[in-house]
């Protein structure tokens, strides 16, 4: 499914999918940078560090999480795709709506503990226990931020499969084992 296919939730889910990803890849650049310059603190001014190892921590954490969503938008977490490419569509659909709500369920759960996890750092003014202290609601905001827009991608993808903007698991509508055996077997 393209940007442009769908109805306005897909295409406004899709773009928040995006937005995420380069929020994402932008929280990477930012811990590759902040690790050349510990680096540069450490070894070529002899001087030491208080915050970078920390904020890289978070910040690939934080990518992880937050860059779900457009992984999910792009098909591109780990799929062993052999039992579907071997269903005939109407199975393969029915697999499809099974799994897609059985993961949104279970991401939903994690969205919400999440966002408990992040009010009480929040409500009670949690702080690292390092020498930066850092504010933990802040890396821990990720968490409910990345699972939340995670399962709403999902729910777009649902959506999309249930009408008819996109196909399940982005295969075709044939049956592979029947167009195999009218080719011969070959």
């Amino acid at each position: 499914m393209t940007d442009s296919d769908g109805d306005a939730f897909t295409r406004t889910v899709g773009w928040m999918s995006t937005i995420a990803g380069w929020i994402s890849a932008a929280m990477i650049v930012a811990a590759v940078g902040i690790t050349c310059q510990m680096i540069f603190v450490r070894f070529v001014l002899n001087a030491s560090t208080v915050w970078q190892t920390e904020m890289v921590i978070y910040l690939v954490i934080a990518a992880t999480l937050v860059g779900l969503p457009y992984v999910q938008k792009l098909r591109g977490h780990v799929n062993v795709d052999l039992i579907p490419i071997a269903l005939a569509p109407r199975p393969r659909r029915i697999m499809f709506f099974a799994t897609i709500s059985a993961s949104t369920l279970i991401i939903l759960v994690m969205a919400f503990y999440g966002f408990e996890f992040w009010h009480f750092a929040w409500d009670r003014g949690w702080k690292s226990d390092t020498v930066w202290g850092v504010r933990l609601w802040i890396p821990y905001m990720s968490i409910p931020a990345g699972f939340g827009l995670l399962a709403l991608q999902m729910i777009a993808d649902l959506w999309a499969v249930a009408r008819g903007y996109d196909k399940p698991f982005g295969l075709p509508d044939r049956d592979p084992l029947a167009a195999r055996a009218a080719s011969g077997g070959h």
